[in-house]
């Protein structure tokens, strides 16, 4: 789930799910948020940082009490899921500002990882290009094109991915798209 786009006013219904006419324009009954679909599983939350405050309370609430309610029902469900959190934002730096929770910043703390971006971690980018090359050939329904030569693979080493991964996915795929010649990467 990405988080940055969860608008503040419906994070409780994304999350826990609502009943119908609990609000304006919840029309479906019974319908499940993103807790009760990942019970048992792994919930995912992308670009945690930006999740509002309002919302951080909600969620830390059903990661300490492992029960969620939807809006509009007064009945506790019960789940089992493990949450994953990503961010390319510093969220200590965020607790001692103030725009992330402190408590909640420790409960998503248990086992911590950080990735270095893609521009310290260079040796990644022949790897993740063969890859993106792999999955957006088969993605798109096209053939697999030689892998980029060293003048290429040169550019690539040589360029600083401000977007990170992301923005090495969408030149591979720009690359695809735009080649005519049977090269991977633009010239």
């Amino acid at each position: 789930i990405n988080c940055a786009t969860i608008q503040e006013n419906l994070a409780e219904s994304e999350f826990f799910g609502y009943e119908k006419g609990s609000f304006t324009g919840a029309a479906a009954s019974g319908k499940e948020g993103y807790f009760e679909i990942a019970n048992n599983g792994t919930l995912f939350l992308d670009e945690i940082g930006e999740l509002p405050l309002t919302a951080q309370v909600q969620l830390l609430r059903a990661l300490d009490r492992k029960i969620i309610q939807r809006v509009g029902d007064p009945r506790a469900i019960p789940v089992d899921v493990r949450v994953v959190a990503a961010t390319n934002r510093d969220l200590e730096e965020m607790v001692e500002k103030g725009t992330f929770r402190r408590d909640l910043y420790y409960r998503l703390s248990v086992y911590p990882l950080s990735i270095p971006p893609l521009r310290e971690r260079k040796v990644d980018i022949l790897p993740l290009v063969r890859h993106f090359i792999a999955a957006k050939t088969q993605e798109m329904g096209t053939t697999m094109p030689p892998e980029p030569g060293q003048a290429e693979l040169d550019k690539l080493y040589g360029y600083d991915w401000p977007g990170n991964v992301r923005e090495l996915e969408h030149e591979v795929e720009r690359a695809l798209i735009d080649s005519r010649s049977g090269s991977v990467m633009r010239p």
